[in-house]
């Protein structure tokens, strides 16, 4: 049976990329994860007990227990979601991001190559580096266009300049040593088990407490919205079907407004539990001071991934937004031990949580 390397499976999109390669697929699945505050071992209890999954507790910036890792269970590839991913964190404290995503991805490309070179010729054709990043590499959208495949980087944050630096790296090992890579620039995701400093789980949280829900600026800055499945199915293809050497960009043609998300976040909350006060869920909007460097608009035009590779997403904005919201609504225990830190207990790890922004 292949297996497969999952780095940052215990996060976001990581998670869901587990939990739907062990339900559509046969590969072993090795997820590799340093647990910071965003890992999540409760994203995973669906799969924690099957035979084709196995946890490894490991930071990609070293290298020796990579390497050790490589020699244990020879995969057939690697996908790459391991990251720092939080702007407003990276604004804070930039050197986290470059430590794990340049240095370590650095890491992660040295030990891939240095086993892939000791493959046979057949496995080496096998293998694949599915090297995961973001639409934000590009920098920012003026009222028209769209990102693609061939648009110049301009990265205006320490997390996006963190996340080009990665993406470059795949890029040189690929046309330095041959190196069989792949990289799709994904636009912005969410859906279940999302944590919550994150637009939209952020604004359901305290929607739900009845606290206020603070909006950047005129809350006019645009972004293109994926489904997490979708992004899922997504990886999956364009790391069995995708041509070493290029680049996919993936979005869910689904721009909307944050304060438009907002908007509609709070009517689906007034349909499916109504406050007792009048005004609604919207009446808690309020608008904060904008975020610095705060890019006005991304859109992905993923006509790469449809025409070539034949991947659509499956749920538009309205779909995915409702079954996001609903997920929430039946999963508060799971939101409330993110909110106390009992979900860091899990392999002794400290429980910190810090005051998540939108």
């Amino acid at each position: 049976m292949p297996t497969v390397f999952v780095t940052g499976g215990a996060g976001f999109i990581g998670s869901a990329l587990v939990r739907s390669l062990i339900a559509q697929s046969g590969y072993h699945v090795v997820n590799i994860d340093k647990l910071t505050y965003a890992g999540n071992l409760d994203s995973l209890q669906s799969v924690s007990r099957c035979a084709r999954y196995v946890f490894e507790h490991v930071d990609i910036c070293d290298g020796p227990a990579l390497r050790s890792l490589f020699r244990r269970y020879a995969p057939v590839g690697v996908f790459h979601l391991a990251a720092e991913s939080h702007v407003d964190r990276s604004i804070e404290g930039p050197a986290a991001f470059v430590e794990t995503n340049v240095v370590g991805t650095c890491t992660l490309l040295t030990e891939s190559l240095a086993f892939w070179k000791e493959r046979t010729a057949v496995e080496r054709a096998r293998f694949r580096f599915l090297h995961v990043s973001t639409d934000e590499v590009f920098g920012s959208l003026g009222e028209s266009g769209a990102f693609d495949e061939t648009t110049p980087y301009a990265p205006n944050s320490p997390y996006s300049a963190s996340k080009a630096g990665s993406d470059h790296l795949v890029r040189a090992w690929h046309h330095t040593y041959g190196f069989p890579a792949i990289t799709t620039n994904g636009s912005n995701t969410y859906g279940p088990f999302q944590f919550p400093e994150k637009l939209i789980p952020l604004m359901v949280q305290r929607a739900l407490a009845g606290e206020a829900l603070p909006v950047y600026g005129r809350g006019e800055n645009v972004r293109d919205w994926l489904y997490v499945d979708d992004h899922a199915s997504a990886l999956r293809v364009a790391f069995e079907h995708g041509l070493p050497g290029e680049c996919y960009c993936v979005g869910g043609r689904s721009e909307r407004t944050n304060i438009a998300v907002v908007r509609e976040m709070c009517a689906l909350l007034d349909a499916m539990r109504p406050m007792r006060q009048s005004g609604g869920h919207a009446s808690l909007i309020e608008y904060v001071a904008d975020r610095p460097g705060h890019d006005f608009r991304y859109a992905i035009d993923s006509g790469r991934i449809e025409r070539e590779l034949g991947w659509r997403p499956l749920d538009d904005f309205e779909s995915g937004l409702r079954k996001t919201v609903e997920w929430y609504l039946d999963n508060e225990a799971w939101v409330a031990r993110i909110g106390s830190g009992a979900y860091r207990d899990q392999l002794g790890l400290p429980s910190v949580f810090a005051d998540a922004t939108p």
